[in-house]
């Protein structure tokens, strides 16, 4: 693999890009005590890669609670209605290390860069963040509808950058995240703890002082042996 083989970097936002994982499971435990139960982080742990609905059911699931449709719809926009006054007042200081000066080292090497979340938020972030200006091209849960571990959301996004999946790398923190790229034909690199990402094509634990030549680097040997 060489740089001139890869055109595109599609990242994820929650986990990847920032923290908003904790401001999630705030509206969601808010959401869950209302209602009469709670839920731990860990279990918080298996919402990472599913959208607001898939969320909300697993969440009722665990309180043992049954409503209808409509009624979903409600909790589900009370919710987003309580995290988006969470995140509006993030700041650039929340991305995360490294992160900044990855981005740049891959917009100097001409590589286009996306992003790809299940969150319909994920603009906002990007804003309130200061970051949005690094992104050629941004698909949101307002445009993905199918769920992962279904790589369209990956799809769109080296459709839309007229690349092939092989020539696009994917930054994941979620195995369905990883699950969904590989599923897709693109090189699957997974953000956070090696254990969760026995699929990856590579994991890093994060972003900070890593160089992208370096990572080239590591997925050639990993294709060589």
């Amino acid at each position: 693999m060489t740089d001139q083989q890869i055109k595109g970097c599609i990242f994820n936002l929650d986990g990847v890009i920032v923290d908003t994982g904790k401001y999630h499971y705030q509206a969601w435990r808010r959401l869950a005590n209302q209602m009469g139960f709670d839920f731990s982080k860990e279990q918080n742990e298996r919402l990472k890669g599913l959208g607001r609905m898939a969320s909300l059911e697993k969440i009722l699931e665990w309180g043992g609670i049954y409503m209808p449709e409509a009624e979903k719809m409600h909790w589900a926009d009370v919710k987003n209605n309580w995290y988006i006054s969470l995140i509006s007042n993030m700041k650039p200081g929340e991305v995360l290390p490294g992160v900044l000066y990855f981005l740049r080292q891959v917009r100097e090497l001409g590589i286009k860069i996306a992003l790809s979340s299940a969150s319909q938020n994920a603009r906002s972030v990007l804003k309130s963040t200061n970051i949005e200006s690094f992104f050629d091209l941004i698909i949101d849960g307002t445009l993905i509808k199918k769920e992962k571990p279904d790589p369209q959301c990956f799809l769109q996004a080296s459709v839309a950058m007229g690349f092939a999946p092989a020539q696009c790398l994917v930054f994941e923190d979620a195995p369905l995240g990883i699950d969904a790229a590989i599923y897709g034909g693109f090189t699957a690199i997974g953000v956070g703890r090696p254990e969760l990402f026995p699929n990856a094509h590579l994991t890093i634990e994060g972003f900070e002082n890593l160089r992208f030549n370096n990572l080239l680097g590591q997925l050639t040997e990993r294709v060589i042996s």
